[in-house]
């Protein structure tokens, strides 16, 4: 070890790990390091190093994260080491000493900053990339590629990620675009994991010793082997399952895989024995039986006080719902559990009060503060994204320091904030991805269980999956053992990065860069694989074409006229079939009522009348109604004939027919027999069922012109010398091969097209589209006075919002006015809102605005599809009427009144309001509007939201 890395070490209160110190030895040579190990193993000790050398080398360093929260807490972690005078902290809601040698910051405030070309970056020798696998992520980790791409080439990079199969892909792109770069790989964990499933009350290992030793009781079975599934819990869900199946409690089988709809199932618990671990239950009910949920769970409360009996707490559970997480606190506070004493629990509750002291009382109340107190004063709380952040952060605060033992939290807590626990629950194997219910992925399963083992205070740690019906331990046992987790690039041009990129750099250098994503990398990757293919394909053309040699002529050029008469008498066949098909519907379309059909075979073979006609619809077949011989009533349709269906007479319907009364229908029956009788048609088919389909003029013609062409090329055919040839389907045969081989490699050439400087094309085509609409000159190359706009707007919907500025829509709006007009570029409707109903709007200045919003969009949208870009989010009006209410002063009870909206979501989209109209502060064209963009961010930048900032 070096000198700086050996001062480093002797001042860490535990010994290095390997990985560490190899890590941290690269970073002291002068290269950059990708470390990839398991949650909790401790790889921010490389970063961490980066800092303390950026200090005794007088350079600076910045530490990036993906989430704010995760930002705070590093920023207090490395003040405690370093001292405040050290260490500045830049996110949207804070800047803290942003001068400071070592700055924890979000990564889109260090893009901004390399975009933005800031005096901060001098000096800059070291950045931090905490949990880079963010970049996976399909709405925001295209930015952690910009930063890596568009650093200083002196500025040494240190990526810190969960362990991911393809380490080693990302690390060999990290040394092309940043150049000498050391991976590092670990996959031990410092803390033994051992998995568990908890059924009723009964605790028991997941796993048993198959002969490979201990690694099957932890699940982390060697590559190409299998772990075992404990029999004893399989025997003992066996016999829970047929106990409420004979009791009648549910009906159907035990193991459905995860149990997507009506399972609750997904906790879990300890090591110890390997049978049943405790719980009393009355007498004839087997143990786990049911603990008073659906599906044979246990109770959340009996979960806990199962954790708390064995030793297993501090404990998070991951419930992916907010409501469960808010659901489960009370149904804690509900069953009187107490898991703190009194005295630390009145400590809780001061430590709440002070840190909310400087919120409005009224505010509290519609925040959830009471409940939230009081289960801090008992020793658990939630923890989602719908919380204030404030109390979130005094969770993280109370769980780090061993004064809360039970979180309920959904998978937000999982990136990267540090709240490791002694075990982990999962209620359910399934979750919301904000599409649909999805399962989990063993990447996702194991960042949740990593928390688990608190390094230096556990000797292991425990991951417990709660049992309910329909989840099958064998399908968990795989979740668990399964050790492939790669890491694909979500990377995409913006309009932001387009319009900077072209600024700085000019058209050409910027496609350049683009092509060194880690995207166009992977994509390249796979185009090697598919010329491989390609390659393979083009030899076996060369052998077909050998064997298919005719001496009479050129065979290849016979088989192109065979293949293509083969092709064209099929598509004549196919429209034929759809002519035919047309011409039926028409006429089933035409029947009106009172028109008498024959019906021509089957068991329903004969006279019909037609009693309700029907034309169909956009959904809907032609389906007219008919009442048949023996006065039954159902629908005709295409598949009951193979022919255009042509009235053979008109039978006048009684106007006191009623299909539905069995009598009139028996007389109209009576009627059409006596009036109409039937003759079976000569032979299999009637005369109608084999007359042509009577095409239109239009389908005629064009069946003629196809009909034409095919004897065309029968001619040709049979004149050709190849035609002759006595082996002639010998080589037809091999023709055969040859053609289907070029079709192969005509799909493989065009997958390579597609994916060889695919990054670059898009790039084309959004400054094409940004040419038209101005931003850059028509040839693409310089950016314009509104592109200058465009490169200050750090948002998702970019464009749209550059798009409102330059068409001066907001230029007449007041302060309240704009905040919610800009609510609608940054709120995205989650759950059950709709964002399609009707808006509820303010003012019709706040409705005329977001009307022209609404049309820019559209055009954007037509465009982008031109293009085939990816469509920028329409604006939403979720928001306008809550916004506008906040910012005109009105209590967060009033504004929150008739919402389905959480309080903490509110607090969040009005911080992101207020971080746009900031942007609009300084770039908006218009003086006045820069104005009004101020004081509307101080309309919102009130109360509870202003409250909320770090202390």
């Amino acid at each position: 070890m070096g000198p700086h890395l050996t001062a480093f070490a002797e001042a860490m209160p535990f010994p290095l790990d390997e990985f560490q110190i190899l890590g941290c030895e690269a970073v002291e040579d002068g290269r950059g390091v990708l470390v990839a190990a398991p949650t909790g193993a401790g790889k921010t000790v490389v970063g961490e190093f980066g800092v303390h050398l950026a200090l005794q080398t007088g350079r600076k360093a910045f530490y990036t994260t993906p989430i704010k929260a995760l930002s705070n807490q590093k920023y207090h972690d490395l003040v405690r080491r370093h001292g405040a005078d050290q260490v500045g902290l830049l996110t949207g809601d804070a800047s803290i000493n942003g001068d400071a040698p070592v700055v924890v910051m979000t990564t889109e405030v260090l893009r901004n900053m390399l975009y933005g070309s800031s005096t901060t970056l001098g000096g800059l020798g070291f950045v931090v990339m905490d949990e880079v696998h963010y970049l996976a992520d399909r709405f925001r980790g295209a930015v952690w590629e910009e930063v890596i791409i568009h650093l200083p080439e002196h500025v040494q990079v240190i990526s810190l990620s969960a362990t991911v199969s393809n380490a080693e892909e990302f690390g060999a792109w990290l040394s092309a675009v940043r150049g000498n770069t050391t991976v590092v790989v670990s996959e031990d964990r410092p803390v033994p994991l051992w998995q568990h499933m908890m059924v009723g009350r009964d605790l028991f290992d997941l796993f048993v010793d198959d002969g490979l030793g201990i690694l099957a009781e932890h699940g982390d079975a060697p590559a190409g082997q299998s772990v075992q599934v404990n029999p004893e819990l399989l025997d003992r869900i066996r016999e829970v399952d047929h106990f409420r199946h004979s009791r009648g409690y549910d009906r159907s089988p035990s193991f459905d895989r995860r149990g997507r709809e009506r399972s609750r199932g997904g906790r879990g618990g300890d090591r110890g024995d390997r049978g049943d671990r405790g719980g009393d239950r009355p007498a004839g009910r087997p143990a786990g039986a049911g603990g008073g949920r659906p599906g044979g769970a246990a109770t959340r409360a009996e979960v806990i006080a199962r954790l708390e009996r064995e030793g297993l707490l501090p404990a998070i559970t991951f419930i992916f719902s907010r409501a469960g997480c808010e659901a489960a606190v009370g149904q804690l506070l509900a069953q009187d559990v107490r898991l703190i004493s009194p005295t630390e629990g009145a400590r809780n509750r001061r430590r709440a009060e002070e840190r909310l002291a400087g919120v409005d009382l009224r505010d509290l109340g519609v925040l959830g503060y009471h409940d939230f107190v009081e289960g801090l004063s008992r020793g658990f709380a939630a923890h989602h994204a719908g919380m204030l952040p404030t109390f979130r952060e005094i969770v993280e605060e109370l769980f780090t320091e061993g004064r809360v033992q039970a979180v309920f939290a959904t998978e937000t807590l999982a990136l990267g904030i540090n709240m490791p626990a002694r075990t982990v629950v999962l209620e359910k194997l399934v979750k919301f991805n904000g599409d649909s219910h999805v399962d989990l992925t063993p990447a996702e399963y194991t960042q949740l269980t990593g928390r688990a083992g608190r390094r230096g205070i556990d000797i292991e740690g425990h991951a417990v999956v709660v049992w309910s019906r329909g989840l099958d331990p064998v399908a968990v046992g795989g979740l668990a053992s399964t050790r492939t987790y790669p890491l694909n690039s979500s990377f995409r041009p913006t309009y932001n990065m387009a319009v900077n990129l072209v600024d700085r750099v000019g058209r050409d250098a910027a496609r350049e860069i683009l092509q060194s994503s880690f995207a166009q990398f992977q994509a390249d990757r796979g185009a090697v694989g598919l010329a491989a293919q390609l390659k393979r394909q083009e030899e076996g053309l060369e052998g077909y074409a050998q064997a298919m040699e005719c001496h009479l002529g050129d065979f290849p050029e016979y088989a192109r006229i065979r293949g293509e008469l083969s092709h064209a008498e099929k598509e004549a066949a196919k429209d034929r079939q759809t002519a035919r098909r047309a011409d039926i519907e028409a006429s089933l379309s035409a029947l009106k009522p009172g028109d008498v059909v024959v019906v021509p075979d089957g068991r329903r073979e004969g006279m019909a009348v037609v009693i309700g006609a029907n034309k169909g619809g956009r959904q809907a077949p032609v389906s007219p109604a008919i009442l048949d011989s023996d006065g039954r009533v159902r629908r005709l349709t295409t598949h009951d004939v193979r022919a255009a269906v042509t009235p053979v007479t008109r039978l006048d319907l009684p106007r006191s027919f009623n299909p539905k009364n069995a009598k009139s229908r028996r007389d109209l029956a009576a009627t059409m027999r006596a009036k109409v009788p039937f003759e079976p048609p000569r032979g299999r088919e009637s005369s109608a069922e084999t007359a042509p389909a009577p095409a239109g003029a239009g389908p005629r013609a064009a069946l003629k012109a196809q009909q034409r062409r095919i004897d065309e090329l029968r001619r040709e055919l049979k004149a050709h010398p190849c035609h002759q040839c006595p082996d002639r389907e010998h080589h037809a045969r091999w023709a055969e091969r040859w053609w289907k081989a070029e079709r192969e490699a005509r799909r493989l050439r065009r997958a390579m097209d597609q994916r060889t400087n695919s990054v670059a094309r898009q790039f084309d085509q959004i400054c094409s589209l940004l040419s038209d609409l101005g931003y850059l000159n028509p040839a693409g190359t310089e950016v314009t006075p509104a592109g200058r706009l465009l490169q200050r707007i750090y948002t998702e919907k970019d464009l749209l919002t550059a798009e409102c500025l330059n068409h001066a829509l907001w230029a007449r709006l007041d302060a309240p006015s704009l905040a919610a007009v800009v609510s609608a570029l940054v709120h995205e409707p989650r759950g059950r809102e709709d964002g399609s109903a009707e808006p509820r709007l303010p003012n019709e200045d706040v409705a005329e605005a977001f009307r022209q919003m609404v049309r820019l969009w559209s055009t954007i949208e037509d465009l982008e599809d031109a293009r085939k870009l990816p469509s920028t989010g329409a604006p939403e009006s979720g928001m306008l009427w809550m916004t506008h209410r906040w910012a005109a002063g009105q209590s967060l009870d009033v504004v929150l009144r008739d919402s389905d909206m959480a309080a903490g979501d509110f607090v969040r989209r009005c911080k992101q309001i207020v971080d746009l109209l900031g942007q609009i502060a300084v770039s908006a064209p218009q003086p006045a509007l820069q104005a009004t963009a101020r004081r509307a961010m101080d309309a919102v930048n009130r109360g509870v939201v202003a409250a909320d900032q770090l202390d």
